[in-house]
């Protein structure tokens, strides 16, 4: 099996390079080990936040396409950032990364702030890729489709106006 290339890979009108993904966990050591597995094989620029608060604030303020959590963080764990996320920017995907196999969380996660994926430490980097872009694609997907909705009701509205103007014409 041929490897991808993500380099060229689009979704929609967006290439993956210019994907605003964001991640987060307080250990230094895996957020640049995200950055570089994101920079080099996917061509993706990551956002990175060693704080969750400070990730929180950044989210309120700007646009993320994706997001990408540790589950055990001090002052606000991942959970708590999600749930915040999610009320932000409801359709952006979020996953949730953590080194514990905790079903219950896992299924908190899930249920409360519908993660898009819950992934264990160490993550398999082929898995990890798969659900990026799997997760960008959906993202993609659900904004092409609401613009679809929005030129639909516009051209409804148009129609509309149209019926009308000919009702008074040949009335």
């Amino acid at each position: 099996m041929t490897e991808p290339d993500f380099s060229v890979l689009e979704l929609g009108d967006k290439a993956i390079e210019d994907c605003r993904v964001v991640v987060v966990d307080d250990d230094t050591l895996v957020t640049r080990s995200l950055s570089s597995f994101l920079g080099l094989e996917m061509d993706i620029e990551p956002i990175v936040f060693n704080e969750s608060p400070k990730a929180a604030a950044y989210l309120k303020d700007n646009e993320a396409d994706l997001i990408i959590s540790d589950f055990l963080m001090p002052e606000m764990d991942g959970i708590q950032l999600l749930s915040e996320a999610r009320r932000l920017q409801p359709e952006v995907p979020r996953i949730l990364l953590t080194g514990y196999a905790d079903k219950e969380n896992a299924i908190k996660a899930i249920n409360d702030v519908r993660v898009f994926q819950y992934l264990e430490k160490p993550w398999d980097n082929e898995q990890l890729r798969r659900v990026i872009v799997n997760g960008l694609e959906r993202l993609m997907l659900l904004r092409l489709l609401t613009r679809k909705v929005e030129e639909l009701a516009e051209t409804q509205s148009d129609l509309e106006k149209l019926r009308r103007s000919l009702v008074r014409a040949f009335a």
